[in-house]
């Protein structure tokens, strides 16, 4: 039996179902209420998540040291610390080789934090996007052999099988910590600890490569304690963990959302020279959340790998001197606004050609001649998001295309590129569940996508409109205050597979005004109480702007999140729109 919509929203002004709680749900928060004393907005977030009344107090405040798995949990883990160790006692040259977005910055710069408080200097090697691609290659493995006698693969490596002969054949030996799909063999590597290597169980397949690297130093520090010696400060390096996990998108549940909850106290007291540097050129001028981190931070730290040095976030993140810090994270924010400017270009052209195409099937693609391969992912999230479906986007040039997938909560795009590199449609590809990369010949392109199509078709992928609107319950606007918001705020970090608190306004008259170019500012309330202000960004990419500036005497059902904005010293409560219906 289908649900009675919410506030009977069955197509919003953006074509989506709102759904609210169940009447089971509904009754579950208010005994929670009343048994525990938190707030009934609070309690409904709660009863979605599944928490007990009893496990309340527990979740609102995850300790890191009950949640935090044994490192040695994971194959490969005791034998990759112990080699780490022998190399720092015996002063063997160490070279980082990581991946150019944010987990590959933040894993490459926790292990040089590590060792230079271990009184050692490690060599820092990121490939470049373009001529290089994704992961360890044979000339600069065999290159870092050559110098070094440990090579480290942090966020690679998994699948790496002919540059890590390379490199062991020339006399290094080499460490993987790593969270990409696994496949059937591994290679010649002294130990790859990863906890999506097929002989895993997958418990731990929700972690980003950056917390692999921290469980690897809680290791060291555990093997150096055995010793009688003191390790460097762990929990001072869980900014990193924290930035890594938000900015891949991996689930914020279990262990991930202590790490990131602790990582953020620890971002706040700006004592890491590189993101304190990054944090003002982005005029963060509060405490940061996981918004700051995925949209402020994140994309910056990532602007360099995508379309200048590849080596200038991992850089950034390590730096000593305040000076270079304040260069290095004015480079970024130049580049970032150069990245959005490009996005835009090879979004709108991207979205034109699938359309054209069809945004009903179970995959949304599209390719373009000299699309910049450093942006096709982030268009390939807009697509994911405006269609609900998987969506890979590919830049062709010479006759090959580089491309990014993202997909959609249920379909493991990863597995499915695994499967076409394998079957011979793609040169290469690899990833995991919510996001992948591939190589492929422009003229196997129509047959690859078609292929790929088919089997996220067998997953389910296109069998669902766009996606439902989940929604808490319902909030007079005299109930929005500070208070409430921050008594939330307990219940995240939010992100991937923990969304934020969404709550329905129901008959608001409304006052709008256009903000920028696609922007709607606004105050609502129902006439009798205190009004309360939204903001609504890109409202006018859609039907929710012009709906909304047209508004006059009719009333709305408004959708979105509560979140405190401050400016020029001042905070308020504000909701971050994100839909509305005719009342």
């Amino acid at each position: 039996m289908t649900l009675r919509a919410f506030l009977n929203v069955d197509a919003s002004l953006t074509g989506r179902r709102w759904v609210g709680p169940t009447a089971e749900e509904d009754r579950l928060a208010e005994a929670m209420a009343q048994q525990t004393r938190l707030p009934l907005a609070l309690c409904h977030t709660l009863v979605r998540r599944g928490v007990a009344p009893e496990a309340a107090a527990a979740f609102l405040a995850p300790a890191l040291r009950d949640l935090l798995p044994d490192p040695l949990s994971l194959r490969d883990m005791g034998p990759a610390a112990a080699r780490v160790l022998r190399a720092v006692a015996a002063h063997e040259p160490i070279a980082v080789f990581a991946d150019y977005d944010v987990d590959g910055g933040s894993s490459a710069a926790l292990l040089i934090t590590w060792l230079r408080a271990m009184g050692h200097q490690a060599t820092l090697y990121i490939p470049d996007r373009i001529d290089e691609g994704y992961g360890p290659n044979v000339p600069a493995m065999e290159a870092l052999a050559d110098r070094h006698r440990l090579i480290l693969c942090v966020d690679c490596g998994t699948l790496s099988h002919d540059p890590i002969a390379a490199a062991v054949s020339r006399g290094a030996d080499v460490v993987v910590l790593d969270h990409h799909l696994g496949a059937e063999t591994l290679p010649p590597a002294l130990a790859v600890v990863n906890p999506n290597r097929q002989d895993e169980d997958g418990a731990l397949g929700h972690l980003c490569a950056a917390s692999v690297v921290f469980l690897m130093l809680v290791e060291a520090n555990r093997q150096l304690r055995g010793q009688g010696v003191q390790g460097p400060d762990l929990m001072a390096m869980l900014d990193l963990v924290a930035l890594a996990t938000v900015a891949d998108v991996a689930p914020l549940i279990g262990v991930n959302r202590a790490l990131v909850r602790q990582g953020l106290k620890v971002m706040a007291r700006r004592e890491r020279i590189g993101l304190r540097a990054l944090a003002d050129v982005a005029r963060m001028d509060q405490a940061p959340n996981s918004y700051a981190l995925g949209f402020l931070l994140g994309p910056r730290v990532n602007a360099g790998g995508r379309i200048g040095a590849a080596d200038l976030g991992a850089r950034l993140l390590c730096c000593e001197n305040e000076a270079e810090a304040q260069a290095l994270a004015a480079q970024l924010d130049e580049l970032n606004s150069e990245r959005r400017e490009i996005e835009m270009r090879v979004r709108d052209a991207a979205l034109a050609q699938a359309e054209a195409r069809g945004l009903d099937g179970p995959l949304v693609w599209a390719a373009g001649e000299g699309w910049h391969p450093g942006v096709v992912g982030i268009v390939a999230s807009r697509l994911k998001e405006a269609t609900n479906r998987p969506a890979v986007v590919i830049g062709l040039e010479g006759g090959m295309g580089k491309g990014s997938g993202r997909s959609v909560s249920g379909v493991d795009l990863g597995a499915s590129v695994h499967r076409l590199a394998a079957e011979g449609l793609l040169v290469k590809g690899g990833g995991h569940r919510m996001a992948a990369g591939l190589t492929v010949e422009e003229g196997k392109l129509e047959a690859a996508m078609a292929r790929l199509s088919d089997l996220l078709a067998r997953q389910g992928a296109g069998a669902t409109g766009p996606a439902d609107l989940k929604l808490d319950g319902l909030l007079m606007p005299s109930a929005a205050d500070r208070a409430l918001v921050e008594r939330l705020e307990e219940a995240g970090p939010f992100g991937a597979s923990a969304p934020a608190p969404r709550f329905a306004f129901a008959a608001m008259s409304v006052r709008a005004r256009r903000v920028g170019e696609t922007h709607l500012r606004l105050s609502f309330g129902d006439g009798a109480g205190p009004t309360l202000e939204a903001m609504a960004f890109g409202a006018f990419d859609g039907p929710l702007g012009p709906a909304l500036m047209e508004a006059g005497h009719q009333r709305f059902h408004l959708a979105g999140r509560l979140e405190l904005n401050t400016w020029n010293g001042s905070t308020k409560v504000q909701l971050r729109l994100e839909d509305a219906a005719r009342a």
